[in-house]
């Protein structure tokens, strides 16, 4: 199934494979009529012989039963091996969570973000690694409309939501989100819904960019009260309000006054600084 898995290697558990399948100098035979099944795995004929790739999600929609002998590890992602409608296998793989995705769910922690885990692995993976970065909730299994729906209950419930994806199951929820962040070794599609795209895929720039967002928005406003202050006050005595006590602001003056709003204003933008 080379040629199919390769076409998708953006996808984690399809370069998982085809790494394994170079490292042991596997061959792999050629496909037709390939189908990726929305959310649940991918489908093709594969010398005469239709074999799908799919989820335990896909297993149970199905009736599908494991083996009395199955088992996985929490930190395992499994897969499932189906040939013309029987399970021949299933393929178990695992990663190691990246070093600094830690330190990113913790600085949104220390700024009042919450982080919240949506994904199609299973419960045992989700649990695993929510508890070892210690995000705040996490939902498994979820198929890609359950993803969007999930991003609109948020939504529905007052909060505003920067949604982070990389692969094609979430793209309706980065379309959704008031915020769709794309992972640039993401897909295609997700990069084209999203409203932002990363170059690298660092957690890290993740977060710094939104705080950079929350440290733009505080600037604007500062800028805005300094100006309308500003302008509320000079207008007025420009104008002759307070004439009759004696105060009144030349000409001159306020031409002054204006360029040093304006220098302040653009003082007050240069400072906007992220850690």
């Amino acid at each position: 199934m080379a040629s199919a898995l390769e076409q998708n290697s953006e996808h984690p558990i399809a370069t998982g494979i085809m790494q394994k399948t170079k490292e042991l100098s596997i061959l792999t035979p050629s496909l037709g009529k390939f189908n990726a099944i929305t959310g649940k795995g991918v489908e093709a004929i594969v010398e005469g012989k239709r074999v799908k790739v799919v989820s335990p999600g896909y297993l149970k929609e199905k009736g599908i039963e494991l083996p009395h002998h199955f088992s996985s590890d929490a930190s395992e992602t499994v897969v499932f091996v189906i040939i013309n409608e029987a399970l021949a296998g299933y393929i178990a793989l695992s990663d190691s969570i990246r070093p600094e995705s830690f330190e990113a769910v913790q600085t949104l922690k220390d700024n009042n973000i919450k982080s919240i885990l949506l994904t199609g692995d299973n419960n045992k993976v989700a649990e695993n690694v929510s508890e070892k970065l210690g995000i705040d909730s996490y939902t498994a299994e979820m198929l890609p409309h359950q993803k969007l729906e999930k991003i609109k209950e948020l939504q529905d419930k007052g909060e505003y939501v920067a949604m982070t994806g990389d692969g094609v199951n979430d793209a309706p929820a980065l379309a959704q989100a008031d915020v769709g962040i794309a992972v640039g070794s993401g897909s295609d599609i997700a990069a084209e819904t999203a409203g932002i795209v990363l170059v690298n895929s660092n957690p890290k720039d993740i977060v710094s960019l939104i705080l950079f967002g929350k440290a733009t928005y505080k600037k604007m406003v500062q800028n805005l009260v300094w100006a309308t202050g500003y302008n509320i006050v000079a207008l007025p005595l420009a104008a002759g309000v307070l004439y009759k006590i004696g105060i009144l602001l030349s000409p001159a003056a306020g031409a002054v006054l204006m360029s040093l709003s304006t220098i302040i204003v653009a003082i007050n933008a240069s400072l906007l600084k992220v850690k």
